[in-house]
């Protein structure tokens, strides 16, 4: 974990409940009689995520339905600590300098310019292809007023384009952010969520899995897994290279590298690959220039 993520203890749930009451009907003990949550049950996370929200990044209100991907936040404080830490060395710029974002794909959610605009003060930029999630997305805007001010959720009515149509020909931004839909079909990825609560020694129910994936198709999986979709991402990049300064992306799985390579090589782009530790989870941020 980055060295200023702030969630790298654990986490003060006698805190963030004080600022969102409802946590703690999901605190826990744990085997060693420690307080926690139920990570496998999708509700406690969010009614966790919700409360970091909340108590650390002064959001005034946020709902998110169910059905549509839970943000952890830590994960992905520590994608945009990484990203920031990359660009004010590479481009020596001071630390003050307010960046001005765009997140590929900000869901429903729309955690990363959420995060952006309240840890940072960034200026962010959200594309979504999904109508509705667009809505959700600005609906939470509406209640902060620095969320108001610093983000804008775009409507990317073209889901054959990542960068077209969200980019005016007068805009420059500093970076973008992707976190890509990994599972190659929606079956892909409920064995996944099998499996993760597996590893949590939690029995379930196959139709509760699948309730839990209503309104994910865009966040979870698609046609060529992320590897199809990171490559996408980079041939349309160089269409934009003038207006951005550095692409990002998360890559899940290691096997994906290799014809992501290929396919930056062939665009004559510069890039580096970013070790990401959360706990046992092993990610990794690719970041590209040109």
């Amino acid at each position: 974990m980055h060295a200023q993520n702030p969630y790298s203890d654990r986490y003060d749930l006698k805190r963030f409940v004080t600022h969102h009451s409802k946590l703690k009907n999901h605190i826990v003990l744990n085997l060693s009689g420690e307080e926690t949550i139920d990570f496998s049950n999708s509700t406690a996370v969010y009614e966790l995520n919700k409360a970091m929200l909340l108590a650390d990044f002064n959001v005034e209100k946020y709902e998110l339905p169910m059905g549509y991907l839970i943000p952890p936040i830590p994960g992905r404080l520590d994608y945009l600590l990484h990203l920031q830490e990359f660009i004010l060395e590479k481009f020596n710029i001071d630390k003050n300098t307010k960046l001005r974002g765009l997140d590929i794909g900000a869901g429903a959610n729309g955690i990363y310019c959420v995060l952006g605009s309240q840890h940072f003060n960034w200026t962010m930029v959200g594309s979504e292809c999904d109508t509705k999630a667009v809505e959700i997305a600005n609906a939470n805007m509406q209640h902060t007023k620095t969320l108001k001010g610093n983000i804008e959720i775009r409507h990317q009515e073209n889901k054959s384009f990542l960068f077209k149509n969200m980019i005016h020909s007068d805009e420059h931004f500093d970076f973008t952010v992707c976190n890509p839909p990994f599972h190659t079909s929606k079956e892909e990825a409920l064995r996944g969520s099998q499996r993760k609560l597996n590893n949590l020694g939690r029995e379930f129910d196959k139709k509760d899995v699948a309730l839990n994936f209503e309104g994910q198709a865009n966040e979870l999986w698609c046609n060529g897994g992320e590897a199809l979709f990171v490559k996408r991402l980079i041939k349309e990049s160089v269409l934009y290279k003038t207006q951005i300064s550095v692409f990002s992306t998360l890559v899940s799985k290691t096997a994906s590298l290799t014809p992501i390579k290929k396919q930056l090589i062939k665009a004559k782009a510069n890039y580096e690959v970013l070790s990401m530790d959360l706990g046992n989870k092993k990610s990794r941020i690719l970041l590209w220039w040109f």
